[in-house]
């Protein structure tokens, strides 16, 4: 069956969908010898794929994965030459391609999910969808209720981009400091630390402790667990619907 080179590629592990038609754009990927251009379609089962001269296969098992980020580790797959530091992808010893769905700071902890699943990636990093990303922000001082609401209400970056409006609520003091959650739908680089920078609030640590309906619960630092079918149907939206009970 023919589909679109970019869900191929996605299904194949190359990342998301849209990540693909970067690719497909630069001119690596061809289909029978001939260059590919965006937009066009094949057939997995039957034309010759390949991304810079390798040949590309769609996985026929799914993964998936929850991981607990340590700090100092990279949210990508490879790194850049002469780059030896460790990267996800180096924490969790499977064969086949897997990928991060979504990025977390290099110096930002918490949960990743890891997969090759291309569809499901699309759906978690399209912002159309809406999938709410949760963490825990430790802040190097107490902030007052006036520099909280601001940071709901949304603030304008260095750059001159406004921060789309976020929860925010205090958790607990630490010594001069202070646990604060934030949920938000939108992920730009470095955008907590940014946020907390301007508002005289820098910030000391960040875990990621949820992505949509997935959580990190009790998964130590470094370990990862396959996701439960449950949490993939949630993740993908397709968990059977609860009865209403009336009263």
């Amino acid at each position: 069956m023919e589909e679109r080179l970019q869900k191929i590629l996605a299904q194949a592990g190359f990342g998301s969908r849209r990540a693909s038609e970067v690719i497909i754009e630069a001119g690596r990927v061809r289909v029978n010898g001939q260059v590919a251009i965006l937009g066009q379609k094949a057939d997995s089962a039957r034309d010759k794929i390949t991304v810079d001269g390798r040949a590309v296969s769609v996985p026929q098992t799914l993964t998936y994965i929850a991981l607990n980020k340590p700090r100092n580790v990279l949210s990508t797959v490879e790194n850049e030459p002469g780059d030896t530091r460790q990267t996800v992808r180096d924490l969790i010893p499977l064969e086949g391609h897997l990928y991060p769905v979504g990025r977390l700071d290099f110096d930002s902890e918490g949960l990743v999910l890891m997969t090759n699943d291309g569809d499901l990636t699309n759906k978690l990093t399209h912002p159309r969808y809406g999938h709410l990303k949760e963490y825990r922000v430790l802040l190097a001082r107490r902030p007052d209720q006036e520099q909280l609401a601001t940071w709901r209400r949304g603030i304008v970056l260095e750059d001159g981009y406004k921060t789309a409006p976020a929860q925010v609520r205090f958790e607990t003091t630490l010594g001069k400091g202070a646990w604060i959650r934030v949920i938000m739908g939108e992920g730009r680089k470095r955008q907590i630390r940014e946020v907390g920078s301007l508002l005289g609030l820098p910030v000391a640590r960040i875990v990621r402790v949820g992505i949509g309906e997935l959580r990190l619960g009790n998964l130590k630092i470094g370990q990862w667990r396959y996701l439960t079918m449950e949490e993939i149907q949630a993740l993908k939206g397709t968990s059977p619907q609860k009865k209403k009970t009336g009263r």
